[in-house]
């Protein structure tokens, strides 16, 4: 009988040759100060701290000074007291593994779904440089979605970083869903930041379901978390993604949401002492949402790629909010999800005139890009137009234009509201039937 011993060895090799002990000095609701680390410590270090019951509680280096550093914990810091013993555990890491594929983990590399996880050989970093820009290819070909509308007008290619702007309740949770089970791609990794609690279950087993988890790892972080959980959620989810991606597998990334991932960090950098910016956000908040984005996308020569779509949480449609305006920035593409749409019972309830794929023209023919304009110009006729057709005001052959949008439009939303498992070119030749002059 064979027998692995390669999860008990990296067990043993986990276990530190010394260890490194300070104190409690200072608590208070947000963070605390331990001394005696100062000289050993490093940003981003993990700590423990015992407190009386021998119960221990985790949290992470977010500052450091000359005499103590500044700690924010993992949970509650109810309990803890002033000389209360402090042991600085080292750097943060993960070690994945392709058994991941199919679980359900926890920031910290834990198996959620109460079965045994095994851990790889390698140790990874959380935070990690992105590929050399120079040396990183161009988007690939578009994937099939087996959703018509991003099937056409709103192709995805291979490798490219897209995101989804959305309120509360117009669909973008089950948006994701079809994206995961349905995109082309070898592995699928999704984060899921700052989701309520009874939501987790609810999306593996009835909203993804067992087609989707066969090719899935999901990394999740629920609301009652430290922000400092819901922040590693993130870069945890990208670590995994990097990891299958540097195996030569295209991944496909969902992140949701990348709002709930900024302010986990606005919390955290406004306790380390950086000053607050625009609505209270740091100004190191760009650069963080810069940095996550720009480790996804396409990989060196030799190596895969990630294919990204993040979700922005948009409060009453406002595009020009931070988040969503950094985010906007250094995507390629973005997805309007609109709520009036969603009340019509239209799925997946999309923009298509606000939205843009920017792996376009140059992912479509010329003939598809045509049909792509053509479509576009309909609905933009038409929705310019609704004012004064619901109000009455318009009179059929007032202009040949509108007269033409009205009859296409009924049908072009039932296409754009359609699964196609059908391939690329047969969606678009459907597009073409759609907006081929009648009789």
């Amino acid at each position: 009988m064979f027998i692995d011993f390669k999860p008990l060895q990296t067990a043993l090799h986990d276990i530190p040759a010394s260890r490194r002990f300070g104190r409690v000095t200072s608590v208070d609701t947000a963070a605390i100060r331990i001394g005696g680390l100062s000289v050993h410590a490093h940003v981003g270090d993990q700590v423990s701290i015992t407190k009386s019951g021998n119960i221990r509680i985790s949290g992470e280096v977010i500052a450091l000074e000359k005499t103590h550093v500044l700690v924010m914990l993992y949970g509650p810091s109810d309990g803890i007291a002033i000389g209360d013993l402090a042991e600085l555990n080292g750097t943060n890491g993960i070690r994945p593994s392709g058994t991941w594929v199919g679980r359900v983990i926890d920031a910290f590399g834990n198996a959620l779904d109460g079965r045994p996880l095994y851990y790889g050989e390698k140790i990874v970093p959380l935070r990690r440089s992105p590929p050399e820009a120079a040396s990183r290819r161009t988007l690939g070909s578009r994937l099939n979605t087996s959703l018509a509308v991003f099937n056409t007008v709103l192709p995805i290619a291979q490798g490219q970083r897209i995101g989804i702007f959305a309120g509360s309740g117009v669909g973008k949770s089950s948006l994701l869903a079809e994206m995961a089970r349905g995109l082309d791609c070898d592995i699928v990794v999704i984060a899921l930041i700052g989701e309520r609690g009874r939501e987790l279950k609810e999306f593996t087993d009835h909203v993804l379901g067992p087609e989707g988890m066969k090719r899935a790892v999901i990394i999740a972080a629920t609301s009652d978390q430290s922000p400092l959980v819901k922040r590693r959620a993130a870069w945890m989810a990208m670590a995994v993604a990097e990891y299958f991606r540097d195996q030569g597998k295209h991944v496909l990334l969902l992140m949701d949401s990348i709002t709930r991932f900024a302010e986990a960090h606005r919390e955290v950098a406004l306790t380390a002492g950086e000053a607050p910016s625009l609505r209270a956000f740091p100004p190191s908040t760009a650069n963080l949402i810069a940095s996550l984005a720009e480790r996804a996308g396409p990989g060196s020569e030799g190596f895969g790629d990630i294919t990204a779509i993040f979700s922005v949480l948009v409060a009453g449609s406002d595009m020009e909010e931070p988040i969503a305006d950094i985010t906007r920035g250094v995507l390629d593409g973005h997805i309007i999800l609109d709520r009036e749409i969603a009340e019509s019972g239209r799925f997946p309830a999309i923009d298509i005139t606000r939205s843009v794929s920017r792996c376009l023209p140059a992912s479509a023919t010329p003939e598809e890009n045509a049909t792509i304009g053509t479509a576009k110009k309909m609905l933009s006729i038409y929705e310019k137009a609704v004012p004064m057709i619901h109000t009455g005001l318009y009179v059929k052959g007032s202009s040949e234009e509108i007269d033409e949008a009205i009859a296409f439009y009924p049908k072009l939303e039932q296409f754009f509201s359609r699964n196609s498992p059908e391939t690329i070119s047969e969606s678009f030749r459907l597009l073409t039937d759609v907006l081929a002059p009648s009789g």
